[in-house]
């Protein structure tokens, strides 16, 4: 059908007229931009907006927009003008794709009608639904990315015949719409997902706790006999007992290393900050890890190198990044190694705590990975040693929530491996 234009009237008044719909378009634009960055913008709200300025910038009765299901392949009503008594009834039913907005969404083009009654597409079963008279229609496609997504109807024109301005301005407020409700569906399926996301998290972490939970249980029985036998003045009930602590000692800290996932994702807000001196720090350490390294008969030695200083950290969490190195240090090094700790002040802003072995040792190529969750440095089909290859993950976590570093330096395979952090000092 012919477009009409507006050639009537005087140049300078279409000028004008251009001019004030051009405005009301960036407003628009503005608008729907802004809500796009609102986090808390919904579709249905940004869907109705989009209604009223269509129906606005064509001087029409009422506007709708359709969306096409790509899995049920159908295209549904998802909007219509949001002050008009019939929306909700409206609101996902569909259409059949031989009327005029099918053949729209098929077609890829614009399609007006001054008469609706004249023109055999007109679905009329949704006028009798919901009691309404559609008598004029304008649609467009509503394209994003080069596929159609759905049709903007305008109905209704208040003084026909539609122009050449409805064509044009009707079109560029589909290709914004067409926009914003793809990326406002982009983000409700984000949230969704995020929503689930939380829900699995929450159900791993109850697990976690109820897991660990019961196990220690026994593992205290085992620990606690285990104990007792080690005392007895048989060699060989002693020997068997040293070996039944060593491995519930593993399986405790198998069951400490779940219970700190969640330490993985540490937000520096939730540190609890207080000064502590740096030799009391590492006798929190030597406190938690003589046990195990007495089982495994390794030595320790501690040095200052600049003498005492005081840290601004929370200590709990230091002294479990620590104790993962050192767990790692006693698992790597052979019965009766050597494991070292040295503390430095290089300067006024932070020391460092470098925690040394005499272990196995490792490649350059492994420095960096051993930080990444679930690494193993050997293979898990024939490796020698325990663990879910998360504790120095959780340190570095924990370390760098301080604003702290951390790495590891290795001479190579047999030769040992050193692990540095840095801490900040109170200022």
């Amino acid at each position: 059908m012919e477009r009409n234009s507006m050639t009537s009237k005087p140049y300078i008044e279409q000028l004008e007229e251009k001019v004030t719909m051009l405005t009301r378009l960036l407003e628009v634009s503005a608008v729907l931009n802004s809500a796009l960055l609102n986090a808390n913008a919904r579709l249905d709200s940004l869907l109705s907006y989009i209604m009223d300025a269509a129906a606005d910038i064509t001087a029409s009765e009422g506007a709708s927009v359709l969306l096409w299901n790509s899995n049920t392949r159908e295209l549904f009503f998802a909007a219509t003008t949001s002050n008009s008594p019939v929306a909700k009834s409206l609101i996902g039913k569909p259409v059949p794709l031989d009327s005029i907005a099918g053949t729209i969404l098929r077609e890829r083009e614009p399609i007006q009608v001054d008469d609706v009654l004249k023109d055999p597409r007109h679905y009329d079963k949704v006028d009798s639904d919901v009691e309404f008279v559609t008598r004029s229609l304008l649609g467009v496609p509503m394209i994003a990315k080069q596929k159609v997504i759905g049709v903007l109807e305008v109905v209704n024109k208040t003084k026909l015949p539609w122009t050449e301005g409805d064509h044009v301005n009707l079109s560029l407020l589909a290709e914004e719409a067409a926009v914003a409700i793809e990326v406002a569906q982009l983000v409700v399926a984000l949230q969704k997902a995020n929503t689930e996301l939380s829900e699995l998290d929450k159900l791993k972490s109850d697990f976690i706790a109820i897991a660990s939970h019961e196990l220690r249980t026994p593992l205290g029985v085992i620990m606690g006999y285990a104990s007792f036998l080690q005392e007895e003045t048989d060699p060989s009930v002693a020997g068997h007992a040293s070996k039944v602590m060593a491995s519930a000692l593993q399986l405790r800290r198998i069951i400490e290393d779940m219970i700190n996932l969640r330490y993985l994702k540490q937000n520096p807000s939730e540190l609890h900050r207080e000064p502590i001196s740096i030799s009391d720090l590492i006798a929190d350490l030597k406190g938690d890890i003589l046990t195990l390294m007495d089982a495994n008969q390794h030595k320790l030695t501690v040095e200052f190198k600049d003498g005492d200083a005081l840290l601004n950290i929370d200590r709990s969490r230091v002294v479990m990044a620590l104790i993962n190195i050192l767990n790692n240090a006693v698992s790597f090094t052979p019965n009766g190694g050597t494991i070292r700790i040295e503390a430095r002040v290089p300067n006024e802003i932070e020391a460092w705590i470098s925690i040394s072995d005499s272990g196995i040792g490792m490649e350059e190529d492994q420095l960096d990975k051993i930080f990444d969750e679930f690494y193993q440095v050997e293979d898990h089909m024939t490796r020698r040693h325990g663990g879910l290859g998360i504790g120095l993950s959780i340190t570095r976590a924990l370390i760098k929530a301080h604003g702290g570093r951390v790495w590891a330096s290795s001479p190579g395979v047999n030769q040992g491996t050193t692990v540095t952090v840095t801490l900040p000092l109170v200022r």
